[in-house]
């Protein structure tokens, strides 16, 4: 079933025990008002669905999947999209074996699948960034006011990368900026936010490096280089989407063992799309 449904109704002797049950509680936790065309919608599966586990997750792979059906959970809470498109568009999937596979996993499994998107970013303050920062070891270097926004005592590019490496050992970083510029403000702009974002974010005087998940490589790239050029004290650093959000979804296990007290939840990590030669 992909779309929005309606708020169902509880028992009033009974935790919520339906996916539709479960996915509104959820929302209602999040504390954000409703979000116009919200990707965040069931993309496979019913809201009848009697919940037996829960997982999160960055991506549903088929390896996901697989670990989820393993401990038992038929509620797939994903902040991503499903079917290799931001809407999950499947008409020009329809005849393909990959995107076959995987739907008939899912359905002979009872899965349900719900997108996570949305309004885990409208939690205050923003549940990915909240998971994010923790795996960063950043909770010392925020900036009150701003949560995206974070300061470090007078420190190098190349040190900072030297960390970002101990936290992401197996993973290659993308870089354009010099190593040795010293650094004291930085803004953290994950996922696939765009070049304009990634952009405004530079354009801040007290911040010298935005460390980001991924963009085309001919516009925010391009843009950095020409401002490197130009004597300006600026870099980027690309970490992957992946690893920009993921941690993110552990967050939300976390976040949601704090009200759903009756049904197993597990994150389950899916680790980056491509390993680097």
């Amino acid at each position: 079933m992909v779309g929005v449904f309606p708020a169902l109704l509880m028992g009033q002797n009974r935790p919520p025990n339906t996916a539709g049950e479960v996915i509104q509680t959820i929302i209602k936790n999040t504390g954000a008002t409703p979000v116009p065309n919200t990707v965040d919608v069931i993309k496979e599966g019913s809201p009848e669905t009697t919940v037996t586990g829960i997982a999160t997750c960055m991506f549903a792979t088929m390896e996901v999947l697989k670990r989820a059906v393993e401990k038992n959970c038929n509620l797939i809470i994903v902040h991503e999209p499903l079917y290799y498109n931001h809407l999950d568009k499947t008409e020009k999937f329809q005849g393909d074996s990959v995107f076959l596979m995987k739907k008939k996993f899912i359905n002979d499994h009872n899965l349900v699948i719900w997108r996570f998107h949305d309004y885990i970013h409208r939690i205050q303050p923003d549940g990915v960034i909240s998971g994010m920062v923790e795996k960063l070891g950043w909770e010392k270097n925020k900036v009150e006011g701003n949560p995206y926004k974070f300061s470090f005592p007078q420190i190098t590019l190349g040190a900072l990368l030297e960390n970002l490496k101990k936290t992401f050992p197996q993973n290659t970083v993308n870089v354009v900026g010099n190593p040795s510029m010293k650094l004291s403000g930085l803004m953290f702009v994950p996922g696939a936010a765009g070049s304009d974002m990634q952009i405004q974010a530079l354009r801040d005087k007290d911040v010298q490096v935005v460390v980001a998940g991924e963009v085309p490589q001919w516009e925010t790239y391009e843009y950095v280089r020409d401002a490197v050029i130009q004597g300006r004290k600026k870099a980027i650093v690309f970490i992957g989407h992946i690893n920009s959000e993921e941690s993110g979804m552990k967050f939300c296990a976390d976040w949601l063992r704090k009200f759903t007290k009756d049904i197993p939840i597990n994150y389950v990590e899916c680790g980056s799309s491509y390993w680097t030669y």
